[in-house]
């Protein structure tokens, strides 16, 4: 039975491979979509892990500082320093936004960081693969590999520019833009401050308002113009707790007396894996179907028309006895053979191709598993429509015109 399979594809072994590279093209397209998606977890859940916070404080009732924004006023983390069990609170802002180098965009996620220490205060890059950390309080940035940028090299940031003093590793979004780290009192002018036509039309509209423009109370409009230039917003508070501390008792805490909202870090891998990244997984899932619809159709294909090139020598093997058993495990084993050439092919350029997609692709040891069962899975499954119709065939036809 066994030479019978092989014998059969060595007769027709062009066939077989040319087929088999197809197929394993279409399973290499699926192993990279599976790694997209383990690439988009892999993200979110570095971006908490590099984040260094234990609670994520935000604007009261909203899902922030990466599902949707989050606005504080910049003194709320003193408030929760005197919280007990709170070790370290830090303001930070996120933006997503093109910064400019040279003659070129770079979409990334730029990130304010309050003054403080790498390993210490949260929101730091808590590595650097080369270079230093930021010492200046403006002007100075640290930059994840996956820019392009190099130590030295000068972005524009709104009206300012840069410098790359410090470049970091998989610091990226749960989008997998690559982080930009800059000083919070930048980025906070970055984020928030309007630009120049607008501030001077705001300012005219102030002035030419008697309720700030009041000659009996000088300094008035002063201090209004200054607040509407100076901005005191942040996107969230990131926490750090002491050792054996309960973060359900702070955020209990939290949210009852400062009316802010907090997540621990369960819940906030649960916001950004079951919310943003949700529609992704059923995108990707839905891809996945197809191209298991698709590859099972090929294989089907290529063993019912072996299968039909060989209907007299099916009908020898009746005649001269043999079991149905043999003819159907030899037509299965064909099948077999197939998707081992296509799970192959599929395996070698899947981790090839990886590393030259725009986002991170992930490809786990288990998914090349469970996807070379499904392989064969579909592979045994497709040659039931060719066993069934050499299993009809008359052993009359090998005697046949």
């Amino acid at each position: 039975m066994i030479n019978l399979a092989s014998r059969d594809i060595l007769h027709s072994w062009g066939k077989f491979i040319f087929t088999g590279m197809g197929l394993g093209l279409l399973i290499g397209v699926t192993l990279v979509m599976a790694g997209v998606y383990r690439g988009l977890v892999s993200d979110g859940k570095s971006l908490l892990d590099n984040s260094g916070a234990d609670i994520w404080v935000v604007q009261q009732d909203t899902l922030g500082p990466y599902a949707e924004p989050s606005s504080l006023n910049d003194d709320v983390y003193r408030g929760i320093l005197g919280i007990p069990g709170v070790e370290q609170a830090s303001n930070i802002t996120y933006l997503t936004m093109q910064v400019r180098h040279h003659d070129k965009d770079i979409r990334v996620m730029v990130v304010g960081i309050a003054p403080g220490m790498a390993g210490k205060t949260p929101g730091w890059p808590p590595f650097l693969v080369a270079g230093r950390h930021i010492t200046r309080s403006h002007y100075e940035t640290v930059v994840d590999i996956a820019t392009g940028l190099q130590l030295g090299d000068k972005i524009t940031l709104r009206r300012n520019q840069y410098t790359v003093v410090g470049l970091t590793r998989r610091m990226v979004s749960s989008g997998g833009d690559p982080m930009v780290f800059i000083p919070l009192k930048d980025a906070q002018e970055a984020q928030f401050l309007k630009n120049n036509e607008a501030i001077w039309l705001d300012r005219r509209k102030t002035q030419a308002n008697p309720e700030f423009n009041r000659p009996n109370v000088p300094g008035l409009l002063d201090a209004v113009l200054a607040s509407k230039t100076s901005n005191l917003s942040v996107n969230s508070v990131l926490v750090t707790l002491k050792a054996g501390v309960d973060p359900a008792q702070v955020i209990n805490t939290i949210e009852r007396w400062k009316y802010l909202t907090a997540y621990g870090r369960a819940e906030m891998e649960e916001i950004l894996v079951g919310k943003m990244i949700a529609t992704s997984a059923r995108q990707i899932a839905m891809f996945l179907v197809i191209l298991a619809v698709v590859s099972a159709a090929i294989v089907a294909f290529i063993i019912y028309t072996l299968t039909m090139d060989k209907i007299r020598e099916i009908a020898v093997l009746k005649l001269i006895g043999t079991r149905n058993f043999t003819i159907a495990a030899m037509i299965v084993q064909q099948s077999v053979v197939l998707g081992i050439i296509g799970f192959v092919v599929g395996k070698i350029t899947s981790s090839f191709s990886a590393p030259y997609f725009p986002k991170y692709v992930l490809i786990m040891p288990e998914d090349s598993i469970m996807g070379f069962v499904a392989v064969m899975i579909i592979c045994i499954l497709a040659s039931l429509v060719a066993i069934r119709m050499a299993l009809r065939v008359d052993p009359a036809e090998a005697v046949g015109g």
